[in-house]
C-alpha cells in the first residue's frame, strides 16, 4: 500500500499528544518519527526523507510559524498545522507562511487522517534511484529497513541497528562522530553504545568485522557506510 512507505514527522513539544498521534498514524501504515522542538526537527529532516510534517504552533524557542517560514525557505514538503488556538488570524497566518493545511485542538484523529490522505493524493510519492544499499553478503533496503542476505532469507537487527544504518545510509560516504550518531538516535544512546551497535552490527552485514568494507571507522572523525 502506498501509505506504507509514508514517512511523517511530528513536531511537537507535547509528549503525550507526539506518542498518541505516532501510535495512530503508525497504526495506521505510516512510518513515523517525532520531535519535541524545531531544532530536533531540523536534524531529523537532514537525515530521513519525509513525505509531510505535523507542526504544532506553540511551541518553545522557536514557534511553528517561524520554523515553517524557514522551512519554505528550501523546501515544500507539505506541512499541516496544529494550534490551541482558535482565531481565524492565526489560520491565515499559518497558511500564508505556506502550511498546506490547519487543525485547532482538541481534534478527531480520524479528520487529521482524511486531510493527511487529501494531502497527500495530491502530491506523488518521489521517485529517487534505489532504495536498497548493497553491502557485499546482504542488501539493506532503506524504506522497510530491513536486512536481507543475498539467499533472500531476513536477517536478525534491532531497531536501533536498522537506524543507524539509515542514518548513515542516507549519506554514503559521509562521516558522522560518535556524539553526532547519539544525538540523532537519542533514546539514551551515548556515544560509548554507538560503538557498540557498529560492532554488532559489523559482525552482521561483513565478511570479516575487524577489516570492515562496507562500515568504515575513521580514526578521530567519526563513522561511515560505503556501499557497492
Amino acid at each position: 500500500m502506498e501509505q506504507e512507505q509514508r514517512h511523517i514527522l511530528v513536531v511537537d513539544d507535547d509528549t503525550r499528544l507526539r506518542n498518541l498521534l505516532q501510535r495512530f498514524l503508525r497504526d495506521n501504515g505510516f512510518l513515523v518519527s517525532t520531535a519535541k522542538d524545531a531544532d530536533e526537527a531540523r536534524i531529523m529532516l537532514e537525515h530521513y526523507k519525509v513525505c509531510l510534517l505535523i507542526v504544532d504552533i506553540m511551541m518553545p524557542k522557536e514557534s511553528g510559524l517561524e520554523f515553517l517560514a524557514k522551512l519554505r525557505q528550501e523546501s515544500s514538503v507539505p506541512v499541516i498545522m496544529l494550534t490551541a488556538m482558535g482565531d481565524v488570524e492565526d489560520r491565515i497566518v499559518g497558511l500564508e507562511r505556506g502550511a498546506d493545511d490547519y487543525v485547532a485542538k482538541p481534534f478527531e484523529p480520524k479528520e487529521l487522517l482524511l486531510r493527511i490522505a487529501s494531502i497527500l493524493k495530491r502530491t506523488p510519492v518521489e521517485k529517487k534511484g534505489s532504495q536498497k544499499l548493497d553491502l557485499g553478503l546482504c542488501v539493506f533496503d532503506m524504506q522497510t529497513k530491513e536486512l536481507i542476505s543475498k539467499q533472500d532469507e531476513l536477517l536478525h537487527i534491532t531497531p536501533v541497528e536498522q537506524n543507524l544504518l539509515a542514518i548513515l545510509g542516507a549519506k554514503s560516504g559521509q562521516v558522522f562522530s560518535r556524539e553526532k550518531l547519539s544525538e540523532i538516535l537519542g533514546a539514551g544512546q551515548s556515544p560509548r553504545s554507538i560503538d557498540v551497535q557498529i560492532t554488532r552490527l559489523r559482525k552482521k552485514i561483513e565478511k570479516d568485522s575487524k577489516n570492515p568494507r562496507y562500515l568504515q571507522t575513521l580514526r578521530g572523525k567519526g563513522y561511515m557506510l560505503l556501499s557497492d
